[in-house]
């Protein structure tokens, strides 16, 4: 399976701590909340390409990372954060709308923290409609080739935590064990772990450890805006080969900050380049290439095999 998180340093002001109770709550509906792209596995090579990050009226790096995803056929993903500066209904008309915009009916949306700048993310659920999942939740999986794709909330305080126990947590763990599979993969904002600005989200370690007491391949992550891959690792940072990958994609258009020193894992990383990621989901295994936009001249490859 395949997901992306971040470690621990703090979070920033807009998410909080997370501060929900650990009792269990009443069991969530463990099924999807919306309608899959596909009702069934669909054999052979699957594409999911895009980033974190994204529309800023005041600059044309969102335009050139739409420029490559124009010419790139397969489901299109976000890392939230998709509409700057707060996710109002007008940033969505004005900054996304004209450039990702474009592939609307083919994106899988997860939500960020400027999303939610705006009350509930209002312009964020509007704007998706019901391909961003329940308002109240805003996490769903989808099927893509043969892969599931679990696109998870990691504003943890809006949505009743990320802890063990909480609705979004008890949800992931009912639904990895009703659709079992060999390949999965996970989307989220806040990165489990990052060398970047924002660092280490802690809070998003039980999410990780649903994903990897699963098998799951790979995780995603926007947030800190930068490039960086992570080699396999346990939900506490140790080097695993059956680990999960996790690679930061916070690189869709917004602005490019400086990465600090890697910690552990960190494999390669880069924060100069705009671009986008372009996943190869196969019957069993895994490729990605971090594809820059014109003029850029970094460029990242990895592959794996499903657990």
């Amino acid at each position: 399976m395949i997901l992306i998180a971040g470690c621990s340093s703090q979070p920033v002001a807009s998410i909080g701590p997370d501060t929900s109770p650990t009792s269990t709550p009443s069991a969530p509906d463990a099924s999807p909340t919306s309608t899959p792209l596909a009702s069934s596995p669909t054999p052979g090579p699957a594409t999911l390409v895009g980033a974190g990050d994204v529309a800023n009226c005041a600059t044309a790096d969102d335009s050139a990372t739409a420029a490559l995803i124009a010419g790139i056929p397969g489901t299109v993903f976000t890392a939230g954060d998709n509409a700057y500066e707060d996710g109002t209904a007008a940033n969505f008309r004005d900054c996304y709308a004209p450039t990702w915009g474009q592939f609307l009916d083919r994106t899988l949306p997860a939500v960020g923290n400027h999303d939610y700048l705006t009350t509930d993310a209002a312009g964020y659920f509007g704007y998706f409609g019901s391909a961003a999942g329940d308002p109240s939740q805003g996490w769903y999986a989808r099927q893509v080739g043969t892969w599931r794709v679990y696109i998870i909330n990691s504003n943890c305080n809006t949505v009743g935590g990320c802890r063990v126990g909480t609705p979004q947590e008890q949800w992931l763990r009912a639904d990895l064990a009703a659709n079992p599979t060999a390949c999965a993969l996970a989307i989220w904002h806040h990165p489990r772990f990052s060398s970047g600005e924002h660092g280490n989200f802690s809070s998003m370690t039980p999410i990780w450890q649903a994903l990897y007491d699963a098998g799951a391949e790979l995780v995603i992550n926007g947030h800190d805006h930068d490039y960086e891959r992570f080699a396999p690792q346990t939900p506490a940072g140790k080097a695993d080969p059956n680990g999960i990958v996790e690679i930061v994609v916070g690189t869709g258009g917004r602005g490019l900050r400086a990465v600090g020193k890697p910690i552990a894992n960190s494999v390669v990383h880069d924060d100069k380049t705009f671009g986008v990621l372009k996943l190869t989901l196969s019957d069993g295994s895994w490729e990605s290439t971090f594809i820059p936009v014109a003029g850029g001249t970094f460029t990242d490859t990895s592959s794996g095999t499903c657990h």
